[in-house]
C-alpha cells in the first residue's frame, strides 16, 4: 500500500485501526478462504462478481480470472490504486452508497469489511440491492467469541496494535470503549443486522484462522496449532473461532 505516512507512524497506525489491514501476501489462509468462496458461489463466480472492500485486490484478482465481469470497491484511494495494478476494474467509494444499479451482481464478497464501515446495516442493505435475484453474498466478519481482539485497542489515548486477550468478553459498553474503531459480532448480532433484508441464509458457521504468521516462525508448532483449531470447526468449540462465515442469497421480496 502506498501511504501518506511512514510505516509505524501514529497516523499510519490509526488508519490501520480504522480500516483494517488488507492481505498483502497470498498464503494458505487466503487460499483456503478462496476455496470456501468458490464452493459457496456454486458457479456464480463465472458471472458478475463484486468485491466490496477489496483492499489491495488479492481476492479480486483471483475471482476476476474466471468471472464474466469483476469489480472491486474500496474507500481508501491508496488501496484502490494498488488494487488497480492487479485488476483493471476498481472504484473508490463507500459501501453505504454503492455506485451500481440494482440487480447487477451474481456474487458479492465482503471479506472482513463490515466491522469497519460507518453503517454496517446500510452497507448490507446496499449489497442486497445490487445483488441479482438468486445472487449470493459471501460474508466474513469477526466473531465476538474469539478470545482475542485482533484489531488492537485504544488505551489512555493511544492505539495499541496487537491481539489483545478477552476484550470481546467484556460487557458491550466497556468493550466499545477499548475498541471503538471496530465492531465484533455474535450470530444474534448478524441475525438482527440482516432482519428485513431480502436475504436468506444458505450457510453459516464459524472458522478459525490459518495462523500463517506463526507457521512462518515456528513451522511445526504452527502447523499443529492450525490442524487442532481447524478440527474444532466441526465441534461446538467453533464458537471460539476467529470469523463468521455466512452465505446469503438474494430473494424476491
Amino acid at each position: 500500500m502506498t501511504s501518506r505516512h511512514p510505516p509505524g507512524s501514529p497516523a499510519d497506525a490509526s488508519k490501520a485501526a480504522l480500516r483494517g489491514t488488507p492481505s498483502y501476501v497470498w498464503r494458505a489462509g487466503q487460499e483456503r478462504r478462496l476455496n470456501m468462496i468458490l464452493a459457496a458461489a456454486e458457479g456464480r463466480e463465472r458471472g458478475r462478481v463484486f468485491v466490496d472492500g477489496c483492499g489491495v485486490g488479492q481476492y479480486l484478482a483471483r475471482l476476476g480470472e474466471s468471472a464474466h465481469l469483476a469489480v472491486g470497491l474500496d474507500i481508501e484511494w491508496e488501496r484502490t490504486r494498488e488494487a488497480y495494478g492487479r485488476h483493471p476494474r476498481v472504484v473508490c467509494g463507500a459501501g453505504e452508497a454503492l455506485p451500481f444499479p440494482a440487480h447487477t451482481f451474481d456474487l458479492v464478497l465482503s471479506h472482513e469489511v463490515i466491522e469497519h464501515v460507518a453503517d454496517d446495516r446500510q452497507t448490507l442493505a446496499e449489497i442486497a440491492r445490487v445483488l441479482a435475484p438468486g445472487g449470493r453474498l459471501v460474508l466474513f466478519c469477526p466473531n465476538r467469541g474469539y478470545p482475542f481482539e485482533t484489531h488492537g485497542i485504544y488505551w489512555r489515548g493511544r492505539y495499541r496494535f496487537g491481539n489483545i486477550p478477552l476484550v470481546n468478553y467484556l460487557p458491550q459498553r466497556w468493550r466499545d470503549r477499548l475498541a471503538p474503531h471496530v465492531r465484533v459480532y455474535s450470530s444474534r448480532d448478524l441475525d438482527r443486522l440482516i432482519a428485513g433484508l431480502p436475504l436468506r441464509v444458505v450457510q453459516r458457521t464459524i472458522i478459525f484462522g490459518a495462523y500463517d504468521n506463526i507457521i512462518a516462525r515456528f513451522p511445526r508448532l504452527g502447523r499443529l496449532l492450525r490442524a487442532v483449531l481447524q478440527a474444532l470447526e466441526k465441534t461446538p468449540l467453533r464458537l471460539l473461532g476467529l470469523s463468521h462465515f455466512w452465505v446469503l442469497e438474494k430473494i424476491t421480496p
